[in-house]
């Protein structure tokens, strides 16, 4: 009797959580990622989802991801999309972590997958309480400049989510483990 888990369904699920997690920061990058990926059979998909390596889907998602990142530099417009974020990423990260849970049986993979949704949201929300307090601090200054890292760790986690889910997922792990340190740290003093 085996007990042990199908390694591929952890695979999955550890790119699920990175995919999801990026999308909290970038809607669009992480499912072009993820499209990208899939295409050049990095990353197995659910059949349903192929179209998403197809090249209107990924012109699309390059363009829009365009877009929010361009946006994103901008203020006002910032505010605006974590705004708008607060419903689109969380649905974006829903998409793609069920891109990828392709192989999990019905229903964990669609439940694995709205549970990864509010992952998003809660990055999201950190990013929104964040950029909101630098606005306050810097008069917006400071935002395009977190902006940047904010495309940094989005591209950065999208690419191993695909390439390598487990280290992906570590990095990940380890950055959230940091954060909540610094918080609860600055929260104290």
């Amino acid at each position: 009797m085996n007990w042990l888990p199908d390694p591929r369904l952890l695979l999955a699920l550890a790119s699920g959580i990175v995919l999801a997690a990026t999308c909290g920061l970038r809607a669009f990058l992480p499912l072009l990622a993820l499209g990208l990926g899939a295409r050049y059979g990095h990353v197995p998909i659910t059949p349903s989802m192929h179209w998403l390596t197809g090249d209107l889907a990924l012109i699309a998602l390059a363009a829009a991801t365009v877009v929010e990142i361009t946006a994103d530099k901008v203020p006002a417009l910032d505010h605006l999309l974590d705004m708008l974020g607060m419903a689109v990423r969380p649905l974006a990260a829903v998409f793609g972590s069920y891109a990828v849970l392709a192989g999990w049986p019905h229903p964990w993979g669609p439940l694995v997958a709205l549970a990864l949704g509010g992952l998003a949201l809660g990055v999201q929300a950190v990013k929104a309480k964040t950029r909101l307090g630098s606005s306050v601090v810097t008069l917006g200054h400071a935002n395009p400049v977190i902006s940047l890292g904010e495309d940094a760790l989005a591209a950065v986690g999208s690419v191993l989510a695909v390439l390598v889910p487990i280290l992906a997922l570590t990095l990940t792990a380890l950055a959230l483990w940091l954060l909540v340190g610094w918080r609860r740290r600055r929260a104290s003093a």
